[in-house]
C-alpha cells in the first residue's frame, strides 16, 4: 500500500498545470475528451436532467469530459436532484417532524440533503465544478479568447 496523496492523473496535470513540476508519467492510459454532450441516462431524475444539460456542455467544450468520466456526472446530478428534494421536503415540513413513537424527530431530510451535499462536492471537485477546483483547471484556449487586446499585440500604428 503507498502512503500520501494519491498522484495526480497526468491529463489533469496537462488541464490544470503542473505547479509542482514534477515527473509525468508518459506510460500512463490516456483517455481523449469528448466531442459531443453525451444524453443524459434514461434513469437519472428530471432535476438531474436540468443540471445534466446545464453541465455537460461546459465540460465537452473545457475538454474535461472524458468517457471514464459519465459516471462522476451521472453521480454528481444523482446527488443533485436528490439535495433539491430533500431541501423541498425541509421546505415544506421544517427541519423536525413528529415521530411514530411520539414526539418530534429531526427531518430525514436533513440527513438526505447533506450527504448529497457531500457527494455533490467530491463529484464536483473531480469534475472541476467547484470554485477551487476551477480556479486550478487551464482551459485550453480560454485566455486568448477572453482577452479582448490579443488583437493589438504586435501591430504597428
Amino acid at each position: 500500500m503507498t502512503r500520501g496523496r494519491k498522484p495526480k492523473p497526468s491529463h489533469l496535470k496537462a488541464v490544470q498545470g503542473n505547479a509542482g513540476k514534477r515527473a509525468i508519467n508518459h506510460d500512463e492510459p490516456q483517455a481523449d475528451s469528448l466531442l459531443e454532450v453525451p444524453p443524459p441516462p434514461e434513469w437519472l431524475d428530471p432535476i438531474g436532467i436540468q443540471m445534466w444539460e446545464r453541465v455537460a456542455p461546459w465540460l465537452v467544450s473545457s475538454k474535461i469530459l472524458t468517457a471514464s468520466d459519465i459516471p462522476n456526472l451521472e453521480a454528481y446530478c444523482a446527488a443533485y436532484a436528490r439535495w433539491r428534494k430533500a431541501e423541498e421536503n425541509i421546505a415544506v415540513n421544517g427541519l423536525v417532524v413528529d415521530s411514530p413513537m411520539g414526539g418530534v424527530v429531526k427531518n430525514p431530510a436533513c440527513t438526505v440533503a447533506n450527504e448529497s451535499l457531500k457527494q455533490m462536492t467530491t463529484f464536483g471537485s473531480a469534475l472541476g465544478l467547484d470554485p477551487a477546483s476551477r480556479a486550478r483547471l487551464a482551459v485550453p484556449g480560454a485566455k486568448e479568447a477572453n482577452n479582448p487586446f490579443k488583437d493589438l499585440v504586435g501591430k504597428k500604428r
